[in-house]
């Protein structure tokens, strides 16, 4: 299934504060800025849990990314679509609230996105939407960097300037 480019996104200012609403197609084609979320789920072991994007995805398809990100929709809030997004893209329905983690303000490298980054803790197992994410799995911190290092082309831009953020922080 395709990525649905008439859905509303607020556009918001240099503060975060909405100026006015526009659908996915504008709101990317244009660089307006808006706002997203971004999960790193974190089990007992302390591995952190990626996915491979879908190939329909609009943006960095076939890249692997953090646990589950996605875009804040007009009149939501950040806290509301990060529970969203685990549901949607996981299946996944954590026991405690996700942690937030901190804030990126908008940026070439989220793609014009406010993000809130969130810390999840959770064991799954995950329900995959075949329609957001190809496949996922569990990689512990040295491996993820290793892997970035060696082959950062395989990874979403956001994922790239988010996880040396994140990584010490989970």
């Amino acid at each position: 299934m395709a990525q649905d480019l008439s859905e509303l996104f607020d556009v918001v200012d240099g503060q975060d504060a909405v100026t006015g609403r526009a659908p996915r197609r504008e709101v990317h084609a244009r660089g307006l800025r808006h706002r997203a979320v971004h999960a790193f789920c974190v089990n007992r072991a302390g591995e952190v849990f990626l996915h491979q994007r879908s190939l329909t995805k609009d943006t960095f398809p076939g890249l692997w990314n953090s646990s589950c990100a996605g875009h804040v929709g007009a009149g939501d809030d950040y806290d509301a679509t990060v529970r969203r997004e685990l549901d949607e893209e996981l299946g996944c329905r954590p026991a405690t609230a996700p942690q937030r983690l901190f804030k990126i303000e908008a940026r070439p490298e989220t793609g014009q996105e406010f993000v809130w980054v969130y810390r999840v803790e959770t064991e799954g197992p995950f329900a995959l939407n075949p329609a957001e994410i190809q496949r996922g799995g569990w990689f512990c911190p040295p491996d993820i960097n290793a892997w970035l290092a060696r082959n950062p082309g395989e990874f979403a831009a956001s994922f790239v300037f988010l996880w040396p953020q994140v990584r010490g922080r989970l």
